[in-house]
């Protein structure tokens, strides 16, 4: 199966193509693909909502709106960042001890909320919190764990990079990514993410954003955008999806997503609707599946 092409038109003019690489599983089983299903590349903040879990388990204390905002890459907001806010106190923790550093500020860094879950975690458990984005400390043990037992693949043998935020992130193929994704619910601390990020969609991203978008298009479904254009999804009937253009350009994450949704037979309404304007404001062109 040949890969998704995602092209970028302005006016009359096909100026840029991605191709994108897409798959879906079910109970361990591939049921459509795009491209290469096997694509290895890093999980990078679509593995959120499975490192949220361990916090979920330990802080039964904690409200959606901050297991939401521990799932996020958001955009700093003023409602992400009271989300945000809540969890530090709750965790209790300050905000000179969130290690994912400034973007303006740690507070602001679209990876806070993460931050702010491991810190909690660190309470919980009763680890000392500095150092914790590093790889050696008990919290990034838990995150390799638990991303490696819902992908079904040995920590051991886990490929592992640095994220932009300074913790480590996973190599994972995208059929393996998919597979955690469908196994999300079943999870310990699943049904409580994927609840709250449904409930909580805006706060994941933001509107326009593909994840945000996908959740609010399709009820029930679960998504989480990463860096360098991944997304993982999954459906309320265990369905899990991950696709990834090749190139990294995020511009065609939306509508690759798009064009592999219509594939397995769903409408992705307004997520397929890709406008591309100037810094005038204006529409001059679209961002379209070939």
């Amino acid at each position: 199966m040949k890969p998704i092409v995602v092209e970028v038109v302005r006016g009359q003019i096909v100026e840029a193509r991605h191709a994108a690489h897409a798959v879906a599983v079910r109970y361990g089983t591939i049921e459509e693909s795009a491209g290469d299903a096997h694509f290895f590349t890093a999980f990078r903040s679509s593995a959120k909502p499975i490192q949220a879990l361990p916090v979920i388990r330990s802080r039964p204390d904690l409200e959606e709106v901050e297991i939401a905002i521990a799932c996020a890459s958001h955009l700093a907001r003023p409602e992400q960042l009271d989300a945000v806010r809540s969890l530090l106190a709750k965790a209790p923790a300050e905000e000179d001890e969130l290690e994912c550093g400034p973007e303006p500020t740690r507070l602001e860094h679209n990876c806070s909320g993460k931050h702010a879950g491991m810190l909690a975690l660190c309470r919980a458990e009763g680890w000392e919190s500095h150092g914790y984005r590093l790889l050696e400390h008990p919290c990034q043990q838990a995150m390799l764990e638990e991303v490696a037992a819902a992908a079904e693949v040995a920590a051991a043998d886990t490929p592992l990079g640095v994220d932009g935020c300074g913790v480590p992130t996973f190599g994972l193929t995208l059929e393996r990514m998919a597979h955690a994704f469908s196994r999300l619910e079943q999870l310990d601390g699943g049904s409580v993410a994927t609840r709250a990020m449904r409930a909580f969609p805006e706060l994941i991203r933001a509107p326009g954003a593909a994840d945000t978008e996908l959740m609010r298009a399709l009820p029930g479904w679960t998504a989480k955008g990463g860096a360098e254009a991944l997304l993982c999804a999954a459906s309320p009937d265990g369905l899990g999806v991950a696709v990834k253009v090749e190139d990294g350009g995020g511009r065609a994450v939306r509508t690759a997503t798009a064009a592999f949704l219509g594939r397995l037979g769903l409408d992705p309404g307004p997520l397929a609707e890709v406008p591309l304007e100037n810094s005038r404001g204006e529409t001059v062109g679209l961002i379209r599946a070939s």
